[in-house]
């Protein structure tokens, strides 16, 4: 593995702290389980901007970035509208919501690994 997979995954660990838990306010919590809500939009919107950010000087291509980011906006708010479906607006306390949390991030942690694997090997 080169130092480029390291880097990327040390950046969007980061990013995903930042734009999943310093930068999502009451209003996108609430409607992420509102298909084509502002605050569900809002959030995937956030972590696409990040994703363009840190892209930037690993991608040659407009066309290519602009993709990646739109992947991870669309992957993003899916994710987090299907964990608000099943959780059924249960809370920290019962172990279904740790379950689809663990679940939530797992799959937010896989779309970094194939944004990655798109960036350093095509």
């Amino acid at each position: 593995m080169n130092a480029t997979v390291f880097t990327l995954l040390a950046l969007f660990g980061i990013k995903h702290f930042i734009a999943d838990f310093l930068m999502q306010y009451d209003y996108m919590f609430r409607e992420k389980g509102i298909y084509g809500a502002e605050g569900g939009l809002h959030h995937a919107g956030v972590h696409a901007c990040w994703t363009f950010l840190i892209l930037i000087p690993f991608v040659t291509s407009a066309d290519q970035l602009l993709m990646l980011s739109l992947f991870d906006f669309i992957a993003h708010y899916h994710i987090d509208w299907a964990k608000q479906q099943l959780s059924g607006g249960k809370l920290m306390p019962h172990r279904q919501f740790w379950i689809l949390f663990g679940a939530d991030q797992t799959l937010h942690y896989l779309t970094y690994v194939g944004i990655i694997s798109y960036v350093t090997i095509s």
